[in-house]
């Protein structure tokens, strides 16, 4: 059996209450898996793919979790369009039309409620050399 990870999901976002509890429990769960912390400001924190921020930052826009962000992985700017089109055809709301955002040079997303209200994101972060597609797995 082979599974593949590192393929579909860019990041995810959690927006929650208490910074200082949520950061102790994952800085906790986290380090017993190896997995360091990657930085902080004051209203959030990150670790690999998992961004963490109180309401008031500004990426929450001051609504707590419930308001799931998830930002999958494009190879180009056309998939992140096909993405938005085909959201759109299929129940979600725009939540940004495809562009360029100022996150980074070459950031191009597009944005999507989803039925429940979640932020959906597609995301190329322009061109670049990977080291590998996705890591692989053999059992």
């Amino acid at each position: 059996m082979e599974l593949h990870r590192g393929r579909l999901i860019d990041h995810i976002q959690l927006v929650i209450k208490d910074l200082g509890a949520s950061r102790r429990f994952y800085e906790a769960v986290l380090q017993a898996l190896d997995v360091p912390l990657g930085g902080e400001g004051k209203d959030y924190f990150w670790v690999d793919e998992l961004f963490v921020s109180t309401a008031d930052s500004e990426a929450a826009q001051g609504k707590l979790t419930g308001r799931h962000h998830l930002a999958f992985q494009a190879r180009d700017r056309a998939m992140v369009e096909a993405f938005h089109k085909a959201g759109l055809e299929n129940g979600g709301t725009d939540n940004g039309r495809p562009g360029e955002r100022p996150y980074h040079p070459g950031y191009y997303a597009a944005f999507l409620l989803d039925p429940d209200g979640n932020n959906i994101e597609a995301v190329f972060h322009g061109p670049a050399n990977r080291s590998a597609s996705s890591v692989k797995i053999t059992f």
